[in-house]
């Protein structure tokens, strides 16, 4: 599934992503508003990991069957 798909149904994908990332608060899926680049700096700043490893996590989720 690609992120334009996945950020034209924001609403719908905000459960998946709050499974897969649980530390992210209903005040961050707001800002992240289904924006690849928020959610990525949004799981740095919660999971504190580097970007590279954020942007991999996004991936496998975007591939993976929601």
């Amino acid at each position: 599934m690609n992120w334009d798909t996945i950020k034209g149904n924001w609403k719908q994908f905000q459960g998946n992503v709050r499974k897969n990332w649980g530390k992210l608060t209903n005040d961050d899926m707001e800002v992240i508003a289904g924006h690849k680049d928020r959610l990525v700096g949004k799981i740095q700043e919660r999971y504190g990991v580097a970007k590279e490893e954020a942007e991999r996590q996004i991936e496998k989720f975007s591939k993976s069957p929601n």
